[in-house]
């Protein structure tokens, strides 16, 4: 017998509306979410389609359009929790973190990396897993990143929150730089992070933590650039993998003595966190 439809109360569905589209794992039209909520929660579809409006109208939810179809998803124009402590937010909004959290501040432009696409989001939770879960061998020393594709500069600047002491974001896009310097000087954290049109195998210097969120076709011919960049037991934080692809890349980073020690998914996508062995 199949169970009866949950009962939520008027204010519970805002919420659950929010979580639903937060945890597909593909992105989500108002038409398949008011047939998924009417069925699953025997809710009429006028009153799903009256708090939606309501949760665009709040800024909590936006449409987006893709190869001629609409899509609900969140709203990154206000601050928005992207993991256990961190917190994105647009310069000049309130927000009143709460003890712990850390707040990062990116500037709506062109530039990839202000929390909307999933493999953002992984590469923080990432980052925030080697310094809450795994931690350096070493904490006492004065650790360093390289973000490689540095976009709007928020994986260097989430790792200098949570305990890296310098920094440097490499990207070959103009515009990605200049962003990425508006960024970090909004976070008063110019003085810690340099970016660079460098590539990367032009680098010489070694990193305790490098961040990469890349395809899975390039993650796999810059292994041995990271090999030598990367200290004994240092890690390597990877996003930008489709979900079937992540057997693949623990493969090719396990012949470059790489361990993986953590992965999550995301709509299709995954990030994860390597060591290297020695």
């Amino acid at each position: 017998m199949p169970k009866p439809p949950k009962k939520l109360s008027d204010d519970a569905i805002p919420n659950e509306i929010l979580q639903f589209i937060s945890a597909s794992p593909t992105k989500i039209t108002s038409v398949k979410l008011k047939k998924i909520l009417s069925k699953q929660y025997k809710l009429g579809k006028q009153q799903i389609k009256s708090v939606i409006n309501d949760l665009v109208g709040r800024g909590e939810l936006i449409y987006t359009y893709e190869y001629g179809s609409s899509f609900l998803e969140r709203s990154f124009y206000k601050p928005v929790r992207v993991s256990a402590r961190v917190v994105i937010k647009p310069p000049g909004y309130h927000y009143r973190p709460d003890s712990g959290d850390i707040v990062i501040q990116i500037k709506p432009g062109a530039s990839f990396g202000d929390g909307r696409h999933p493999t953002t989001r992984l590469a923080i939770r990432a980052i925030e897993v080697v310094f809450e879960e795994i931690q350096f061998d070493d904490p006492g020393l004065q650790h360093t990143v390289l973000d490689i594709g540095t976009g709007t500069g928020i994986l260097a600047m989430t790792a200098m929150r949570l305990g890296i002491h310098k920094g440097l974001g490499i990207d070959i896009d103009p515009c990605a730089r200049s962003e990425a310097k508006e960024n970090i000087k909004i976070n008063g954290l110019e003085d810690r992070i340099d970016i660079s049109d460098q590539y990367l195998e032009t680098i010489d210097q070694f990193f305790s933590l490098v961040t990469a969120n890349l395809r899975f076709p390039t993650l796999k011919t810059i292994g041995s650039c990271l090999r030598k960049i990367t200290i004994p037991k240092g890690f390597v934080v990877f996003s930008g993998i489709r979900s079937h692809e992540s057997a693949g890349l623990i493969k090719v980073y396990s012949r470059k003595g790489f361990e993986c020690l953590w992965q999550d998914h995301e709509m299709d996508w995954t990030g994860g966190v390597f060591r290297k062995l020695k």
